[in-house]
C-alpha cells in the first residue's frame, strides 16, 4: 500500500478519534475513508480493521474518562457486561436481519432523538448522582443489550444512542452519559472482534497505524469534553445526529450501502 494512502487513513483515524471520544461516532469518519482508499477489499475487512483501530481509541477515552469522571463501578460492571454479550451475539446474527430493512427504522429513532435533544434545551445539562437501585441496574442492562445487539448487527449511530439513553433513563449530564458511553462502545468494539479476528477480517498493520493516530485523538476529544462540558458535547451530539440523518436518509433514497 501507498504510504500517500496510508498517511491519508491515519489523518482520518485521528479525526474519528476525536470527534468518537466526545459524542461516538467515530465510524462514520473511519469507515468509508477506508471504503475510499480499499475498494477491492471485503466489506467485513473493513469493518474489522475499523474495529481495530477504533478500539485503541475507545479504550484511551474510556480510561481517560474513568479516571476523571466520577462514575458508579457496578454500574459500569452492568453496563459492559450486557453490551459485549448482546454485541456477540447480533454479530454473529448479521446475516439473519437485511440493513435495508434496519435503515428506516434507526432514521425514525434519530430523528426523534435529534427534535427531542433539540427542544428541550435543558436536556443532559444536568447530572444526577446515581443511587444504584436493582431498578437502575436493569435499565441499564436493558438498554446496553439492546444497543449492544444493534452494534453488533448494524453499527451506524451506536454512541449516539447509548448517550440519550443514559441521559434519558439515568439521569446523567451529557459529559458523564459520554463516559458510561465509552464503556459500552469499548465492550461491542471487543465483542465484534471477538468475531472479525478469527474469522481474517483484520487488516492488522494498517489498523495498528491507524490505532496510534485514533489514540492520539481520543485524548484531545477527551480533553475538549473534559474542558467545555456537557453544553459543547450536547451542540457535536446534535451535529453528529444530524449528520447521521443525512446520511441514512441518502442512502435509502439512493438505495446505495
Amino acid at each position: 500500500m501507498e504510504w500517500e494512502l496510508i498517511l491519508t487513513l491515519v489523518f482520518f483515524a485521528f479525526c474519528a478519534g476525536t470527534i468518537d471520544a466526545a459524542v461516538g461516532g467515530g465510524g462514520l469518519i473511519q469507515i468509508p475513508a477506508l471504503m475510499g482508499a480499499l475498494p477491492q477489499t471485503a466489506p467485513a475487512t473493513l469493518f474489522g480493521t475499523n474495529k481495530l483501530a477504533s478500539i485503541f481509541g475507545t479504550g484511551s477515552a474510556a480510561f481517560s474518562f474513568v479516571r476523571r469522571v466520577k462514575l458508579q463501578w457496578s454500574l459500569l460492571g452492568v453496563i459492559a457486561l450486557f453490551a459485549f454479550i448482546s454485541s456477540f451475539i447480533g454479530a454473529a446474527c448479521v446475516s439473519l436481519i437485511p440493513t435495508h430493512i434496519l435503515r428506516p427504522i434507526v432514521l425514525i429513532m434519530l430523528i426523534v432523538i435529534a427534535i427531542y435533544t433539540f427542544a428541550k434545551k435543558q436536556f443532559g445539562q444536568v447530572h444526577v448522582d446515581q443511587q444504584i437501585t436493582p431498578k437502575l441496574l436493569v435499565l441499564a442492562a436493558m438498554g446496553s443489550v439492546a444497543i449492544g445487539f444493534y452494534d453488533g448487527i448494524f453499527g451506524p449511530g451506536t454512541g449516539s444512542f447509548f448517550i440519550f439513553f443514559f441521559i434519558r433513563f439515568l439521569q446523567v449530564d451529557f459529559l458523564h452519559a459520554s463516559a458510561l458511553a465509552k464503556i459500552g462502545n469499548l465492550m461491542t468494539n471487543l465483542a465484534a472482534l471477538s468475531f472479525f479476528i478469527p474469522t481474517g477480517h483484520v487488516l492488522f498493520e494498517l489498523g495498528l497505524m491507524m490505532a496510534v493516530a485514533n489514540i492520539a485523538g481520543s485524548l484531545l476529544g477527551v480533553r475538549l469534553a473534559l474542558k467545555y462540558g456537557s453544553g459543547f458535547i450536547r451542540i457535536l451530539f446534535l451535529i453528529l445526529v444530524s449528520i447521521l440523518i443525512c446520511r441514512l436518509g441518502y442512502q435509502i433514497l439512493s438505495g446505495t450501502s
